[in-house]
């Protein structure tokens, strides 16, 4: 008769905290750009755009994609191409935050160490959903960052 082993997932209980303890430690918001289009109020003499619906807002992580085949080698001006992707990165969220969608919008809303704002007045669209996985120690989404003073 065998022992029965704890699951990998109590097995990766400890690896869950620490990521949720030490990486995960600033704050991200994820919306889905609010759809139609702008309405005149009359009451306040403003054209007013569709509210974004937050999806996600919690501690969070964003890195750039390191490993060989993320990398992209597409110039990105007068190319067909120019939408593809140029700037990949990994959004990190905590096993119980929700799975987002493509086309979602994701920024840094507050960073763990206040010398370090790099991140900060950035955007990244997801470019797929949030993986998924048998077995995960934290969540991973793909992301490409957004142009600078432009939308996505």
């Amino acid at each position: 008769m065998t022992t029965p082993l704890p699951g990998l997932d109590n097995a990766l209980a400890g690896a869950v905290r620490w990521i949720e303890t030490n990486l995960l430690v600033d704050t991200i918001r994820a919306v889905l750009p609010g759809t139609g289009e702008p309405v005149f109020n009359p009451d306040t003499g403003q054209v007013e755009y569709p509210s974004d619906t937050v999806l996600y807002e919690g501690p969070g992580a964003v890195q750039p994609a390191t490993a060989q085949g993320d990398l992209v080698a597409i110039a990105d001006a007068n190319l067909p191409w120019t939408p593809e992707t140029k700037s990949r990165y990994r959004l990190l969220t905590p096993l119980d935050s929700p799975d987002l969608p493509k086309d979602a919008q994701v920024t840094v809303i507050a960073v763990h160490n206040p010398a370090r704002t790099g991140l900060l007045g950035r955007s990244w669209t997801c470019t797929d959903v949030t993986a998924a996985a048998t077995v995960q120690a934290v969540k991973t989404t793909p992301l490409d960052q957004n142009r600078a003073g432009g939308t996505p």
